[in-house]
């Protein structure tokens, strides 16, 4: 079975992370959910993501606020595909998240998902393991069909609203 890592850095992430987690489960991969801080517990941070290819990981989604600096330091120690997640923040509405996620040095690559984009964080990771796993692979072209066929439905209602009046 796939299996994906999903870590914020604050317990107070988990209502951002909550939609990966669900997209993840929704589609049959295993998600191990932690909180591990970069620069609170980097120990933790650095041991997990030495170790993380090992246990069986094949892909991490970091949620982080403010400095974010989660997936930058997973990414460093790891050679699996990391997906950044920042969570919008007071100051300057997660604007930060975003710009300490996406500007990694040369050779550190994060791939980030918009502020609070926790359901595409777990759709990018289920197209990633899509490329291993077949099954997930199909699973996600149903979704994506039954998504272009709710918006040709909401199109059509739209028409039919348009004729009446």
């Amino acid at each position: 079975m796939a299996k994906v890592a999903v870590i914020m850095g604050s317990k107070s992430d988990f209502a951002v992370v909550k939609p990966a987690v669900k997209v993840l489960k929704d589609f049959g991969v295993q998600a191990e959910v932690r909180v591990i801080s970069a620069h609170r517990t980097p120990d933790e941070a650095h041991a997990f993501a030495a170790s993380a290819k090992d246990s069986g990981f094949e892909a991490i989604i970091c949620a982080a606020g403010k400095a974010a600096h989660l997936g930058g330091v997973i990414a460093a120690y790891t050679t699996l595909p990391v997906i950044g997640l920042p969570v919008k923040t007071d100051m300057m509405g997660g604007l930060d998240s975003l710009l300490s996620i996406v500007q990694m040095p040369s050779g550190i690559p994060v791939a980030t998902v918009g502020v609070n984009g926790g359901e595409n964080a777990g759709l990018l990771a289920l197209q990633i393991l899509g490329i291993k796993y077949p099954e997930i692979a199909e699973k996600l072209a149903a979704y994506k069909a039954n998504m272009a066929n709710k918006i040709a439905a909401d199109d059509a209602a739209l028409q039919q609203e348009l004729k009446e009046l």
